[in-house]
């Protein structure tokens, strides 16, 4: 542990001490890996079946206008550290995309992990008397020193590849029930909920679904291959039968805190890390496993999981269909049954959210977020906040930076400089860029944009020495990685 992690997890255990004698709910952060922005019943989607998260959302509360960033290592990171991702340095997936001919160098990690410096949130947890638990996909480095379990949390297990169903748990973990990975790590957080019934909890359940390559229970893919389709909707069935084995684990860990006699002073919160993934950057088919031969060769279901419509785009760009996501927060007695929020919010929120719900004390490094406990007691949240998006890599898109203020979003492309306007309000769709039709609006945004890429170092692509027009769309290995 790094001197400044150690002065501030000791900081936090000086402080946390008046927390010891309140009544501290557990918490349940449950995060889904590429679940879209429109891919839920409580979206408006139609054709999906999620009855418990349903249910979820009929007991909490469901966030129209919650962000995360582009792609996974980045929300995971923002989550951790209660920093966004060009403070804490994390900014692409780990290791990252690379294309060695494209017309700028994309920056790279300065480090292939989560700071070792950065006080978790899982640190934090423990220091206002928390146990810890994370089970899943952790994707913020891969040494045993980097992972959770060296990382503020009590007890850890790490999904590290091997697909849906031939899954890897670093420490390895074998299940004598279960051989799906979702199934697994309901087992996982069942346990650890009845090892730790007696104490407050912190719970981190981290799914692999509905990440490429799609791959679900042939049973349950059946049932949507014969389902009536929505016309307004890919209705890929592989991707609808991952959906539910996710709401089955839901449903599963849902009961089990009832079962337990801990729904009254428990908080569920249901995330995404990004967007949903329309089709793969690489356009190869996106379907693997036992699924590949679900649809035939050369159907299109074969490279489209979703579509996050109205929403712009998908996972891997800064448009909303790349960050808005679902939120959904139950806390009996606290959140109003049933309600809806419009209040803009973000990753970087969670950390200072539990920060000031466990009183764990004022935490020593940069934290970018606004706790969203006044939302969830009914508020309406500042109408002006700004959520910044950096994403200065190629993936579905150029590098970009974006900032969202209010109503009002830039786009800015860091390969030609140039920015677009969009007000979110009447253009959800963002088709129609007003940066000429606004251009005071467009130099108080850019002003707003470049001052915070100032103060957190954001780092730039810079022009390629090595440029080939005929090259530019090849993907190479990240000579970082």
């Amino acid at each position: 542990m790094s001197e400044l992690k150690a002065f501030i997890v000791s900081f936090l255990l000086f402080t946390a001490g008046s927390a010891f004698t309140q009544e501290r709910p557990n918490i349940i952060m449950f995060l889904v890996d590429d679940l879209g922005g429109r891919d839920l019943a409580v979206y408006g989607n139609q054709f999906n079946e999620t009855p418990n998260i349903d249910k979820l959302a009929e007991q909490g509360m469901t966030f129209n206008n919650a962000y995360a960033a582009p792609v996974c290592s980045p929300t995971r990171a923002s989550i951790q550290s209660g920093q966004n991702t060009a403070r804490v340095g994390i900014f692409d997936f780990i290791p990252g995309h690379w294309r060695p001919y494209e017309e700028v160098t994309v920056p790279h990690h300065a480090v292939q992990h989560l700071p070792t410096d950065i006080a978790t949130i899982g640190d934090m947890m423990q220091s206002a008397g928390y146990k810890t638990g994370y089970f899943g996909k952790w994707h913020l480095g891969y040494n045993e020193d980097l992972l959770p379990n060296a990382r503020g949390y009590d007890k850890a297990y790490s999904f590290t590849g091997g697909g849906f169903y031939k899954m890897r748990f670093t420490p390895e973990y074998k299940s004598e029930k279960h051989n799906r990975v979702s199934d697994i790590l309901s087992e996982m957080g069942i346990d650890f909920m009845k090892e730790n019934r007696d104490e407050p909890f912190f719970m981190f359940i981290s799914h692999f679904d509905v990440h490429v390559q799609l791959d679900a229970d042939r049973e349950i893919i059946d049932k949507y291959l014969k389902k009536e389709k929505d016309p307004n909707y890919p209705c890929n069935a592989i991707y609808a039968a991952m959906m539910e084995h996710v709401d089955k684990s839901a449903g599963e860990l849902m009961d089990a805190v009832e079962d337990l006699g801990l729904e009254d002073n428990t908080i569920f919160i249901f995330f995404s890390d990004n967007g949903g993934v329309d089709n793969r950057f690489d356009n190869i088919p996106l379907i693997g496993g036992e699924s590949v031969n679900v649809y035939p060769e050369g159907h299109p279901l074969n490279y489209i999981a979703t579509s996050n419509t109205p929403l712009r785009a998908g996972k891997g760009t800064l448009y909303e269909g790349g960050i808005r996501v679902p939120l959904i927060v139950k806390w009996p007695g606290k959140v109003k049954a049933g309600s809806s929020s419009d209040a803009i919010v973000s990753c970087v929120d969670f950390y200072p959210t539990f920060s000031e719900l466990t009183k764990a004390g004022e935490v020593e490094q940069v934290l970018d977020g606004k706790s969203m406990l006044s939302v969830l007691n009914g508020g309406e949240g500042d109408s002006e906040r700004e959520i910044f998006t950096h994403y200065p890599v190629y993936h579905h898109e150029v590098p970009m930076s974006a900032v969202r203020k209010g109503d009002w979003k830039i786009i800015q492309n860091l390969v030609s400089g140039e920015f677009d306007l969009y007000n979110l309000k009447y253009d959800i769709n963002e088709m129609t860029d007003l940066k000429f039709s606004y251009p005071e609006k467009l130099a108080e945004m850019k002003t707003v944009l470049e001052t915070w890429q100032t103060n957190t170092k954001a780092q730039m692509p810079v022009p390629n020495p090595d440029f080939d027009p005929a090259k530019r769309y090849e993907w190479g290995r990240n000579p970082w990685r």
